[in-house]
């Protein structure tokens, strides 16, 4: 198995997920989750250019701050972000040669699984975090039959599907991270309607982690 980038252990761990953000609106969004209380943020791949996107996010998230890409497929992809700056990798699919590029620069990762064989075919390539995917049709029920048989340490995250009215049912299912899309960001949403969304969101996970 190999070595892993370490998953973070963040107050809140919570992923913004963005995509078809754009590099004239990321940084007034970025700000707005940051202020917020997220500390983790993906712009997918499929985004109008986004790698200056995710440079500017960069520039201005704190070091703390995990900022990165999704629908990364290739690891010439994994290159490129990493010279952007990113330091979050997370892919729809599961491709052990992306997720060994990443480990190599120290990157974390997230590559989408949905089968348990899935699951530890990226263990074993050195995956920081599982991303359930999509969360929705598994459901807690699924994830909880699959995390029954994965390692104690493995962190599992539910995307897909997935907002902050569903967080409780996940984490007593096993799930220790979550990707929020359409719930917190949709193309047109401003960083005014971002930040009421994230705010939400961590209100309720900080409900939830202090109850």
């Amino acid at each position: 198995m190999t070595q892993s980038t370490p998953w973070p252990a963040p107050r809140r761990p919570l992923v913004a997920i963005l995509r078809g953000v754009g590099p004239q609106e990321i940084e007034g969004i970025a700000a707005a989750l940051i202020e917020a209380g997220f500390e983790a943020l993906e712009v997918p791949l499929n985004s109008p250019d986004p790698f200056r996107s995710i440079e500017l996010a960069r520039r201005l998230a704190p070091d703390t701050c995990l900022v990165g890409a999704g629908t990364v497929l290739e690891p010439a992809q994994v290159d490129r972000l990493h010279g952007a700056g990113g330091t979050l990798v997370v892919s729809p699919n599961v491709e052990p040669a992306v997720i060994r590029r990443a480990t190599t620069l120290g990157m974390v990762t997230m590559p989408g699984v949905f089968t348990i064989t899935e699951a530890f075919t990226a263990l074993k390539a050195g995956a920081s975090a599982l991303k359930f995917f999509p969360a929705s049709v598994l459901g807690p029920s699924g994830i909880r039959a699959l995390r029954a048989v994965l390692p104690a340490d493995a962190v599992v995250g539910a995307v897909g599907g997935v907002s902050e009215t569903d967080f409780a049912a996940y984490v007593a299912a096993g799930t220790g991270a979550f990707g929020l899309g359409s719930s917190l960001y949709k193309p047109g949403f401003t960083a005014e309607e971002v930040g009421v969304r994230a705010r939400a969101a961590v209100a309720a996970w900080d409900a939830l982690s202090e109850g």
